[in-house]
């Protein structure tokens, strides 16, 4: 038990100095570039921003103001493991932000620069609070909560969608229309520096998640409804005891594997994980095969 205590405290110490770290840094982006240009970059960090040029409103407290809702439908849609993480993460960049506004300076040059350097720093913020499970809340939360409603639209398209209205408002709020185009450079960027950071160069690449547990069934229930990944249980006999069994084999993402040990050790504490890398996962949920790789697979192969 002190050795699980040990671990779990050392975790939470990781996790409060990545998301501490991440914060900073998506602060930066946020008061050094995008803010002074007048970008709003999607979100409710777009709207907050919005609300600082139009009222003077700080733009951490505004983000926090409005995920409170969200956190309560969070709440009681998903109850509380869904949604801790992002609350903490969510405050604490929301206060990173205040705190920085006057201590950074405000970058007002080149465009390309601002747009370049902004995407970069929040693409990097950001991926260092979700590596540790947490969110920046906002966007992600609400498309969450209309997939309950829309359950056939994807993730993807949702947030997609709500950060498309907020830059197309931010027209109007702006009257100019290049910050929407700024503003969608930076989305772009932040994307990609995201999905690098967490993925890998190729967003099919990933970890293959063994796992041996009296408690499997309940495992790979836990990891089908609440990380909507698939689970295969392998028929396994033991080497040394020779007791047929089985092992769950699980093809997840990078960023997932944390938050999946998480899951398996609230249910046992015990049990045997083993990680591997997986060169290329391709597939629902992953990245998907073109016609065009299928036939270059091919002809590689006739070659040799």
């Amino acid at each position: 038990m002190g050795r699980i205590s040990a671990k779990s405290m050392r975790g939470y110490i990781i996790d409060a100095l990545l998301f501490f770290l991440g914060s900073l840094i998506y602060a930066a982006a946020i008061n050094i570039f995008t803010a002074p240009n007048n970008i709003a970059p999607g979100g409710l960090t777009g709207v907050a921003t919005m609300l600082n040029f139009l009222f003077g409103l700080p733009i951490g407290t505004m983000i926090l103001v409005m995920n409170v809702p969200l956190f309560i439908l969070g709440f009681i849609y998903f109850g509380w493991k869904f949604i801790i993480k992002t609350i903490i993460a969510t405050a604490l960049s929301s206060v990173v932000i205040d705190a920085t506004a006057g201590i950074f300076p405000q970058y007002h040059g080149e465009p390309l620069i601002t747009v370049v350097f902004g995407g970069l720093l929040s693409g990097v913020g950001l991926a260092l609070i979700l590596m540790r499970g947490g969110t920046s809340g906002g966007t992600e939360l609400a498309a969450n909560l209309i997939a309950l409603k829309f359950p056939h639209i994807s993730m993807g398209k949702l947030i997609l969608v709500l950060d498309v209205i907020v830059v197309v408002f931010s027209a109007l709020v702006y009257q100019d229309f290049e910050s929407p185009l700024y503003a969608m450079i930076v989305i772009f960027i932040t994307s990609w520096i995201i999905d690098a950071i967490l993925y890998g160069s190729s967003i099919g690449t990933g970890k293959m998640m063994f796992i041996v547990s009296p408690k499997n069934k309940e495992i790979a229930s836990t990891i089908i409804t609440k990380m909507e990944r698939g689970v295969t249980a392998l028929k396994s006999r033991g080497g040394y005891s020779d007791k047929e069994g089985e092992v769950l084999l699980c093809a997840v993402r990078r960023q997932e594997v944390y938050r999946i040990y998480h899951l398996i050790h609230e249910i046992d504490p015990s049990a045997f994980i083993i990680v591997g890398d997986a060169g290329e996962i391709s597939g629902e949920g992953f990245r998907n095969i073109t016609a065009s790789e299928v036939t270059k697979k091919k002809r590689a192969k006739k070659k040799k």
